[in-house]
């Protein structure tokens, strides 16, 4: 998908608005963004919907927003859909559709999604337990191997 110039000019302006914290503001320049398939601009809108932040809370357009841009690539809202899912917020809790997303996002290179997997293997949420699987995406988000025997212990 391609952007105008005008459109990154707004996306960029919309995006120092949330930056500084002018939620409204960055509401109001992102929106138009978001609804043309921006996914950067789409997971702003998604995390203010999601959090009350410049709107009232407005969970389905935040759960929409984020898949949308999740379906496009974007690692974050991959990341931020997994934990909707991983937590129940916004939409049903589904901790096996939070792997699904956090496997996306970590194939990516997400170390926190590295590390929520896991958790999530280590203690058999949403997976079956698998220590095994838990040590290799410990060690492909960074974990010392030393550090981890002793975690794992």
């Amino acid at each position: 998908m391609h952007f105008s110039e005008d459109d990154q000019m707004s996306f960029e302006s919309g995006l120092a608005a949330f930056e500084a914290k002018h939620f409204a503001r960055a509401m109001q320049l992102l929106s138009p963004l978001a609804e043309a398939g921006h996914p950067d601009a789409q997971y702003r809108v998604a995390i203010m919907c999601q959090n009350g932040l410049g709107v009232v809370r407005q969970p389905e357009t935040a759960v929409a927003q984020m898949r949308a841009a999740a379906e496009q690539g974007h690692a974050m809202a991959q990341h931020g859909l997994g934990f909707m899912y991983l937590e129940g917020d916004c939409v049903d809790k589904d901790p096996a559709q939070a792997v699904g997303w956090f496997e996306k996002a970590a194939e990516q290179g997400l170390a926190g999604s590295k590390t929520t997997l896991a958790m999530m293997y280590a203690q058999g949420t949403g997976v079956e337990r698998d220590p095994e699987t838990a040590r290799r995406w410990y060690l492909a988000a960074g974990f010392d191997p030393d550090e981890l025997d002793s975690l794992q212990r």
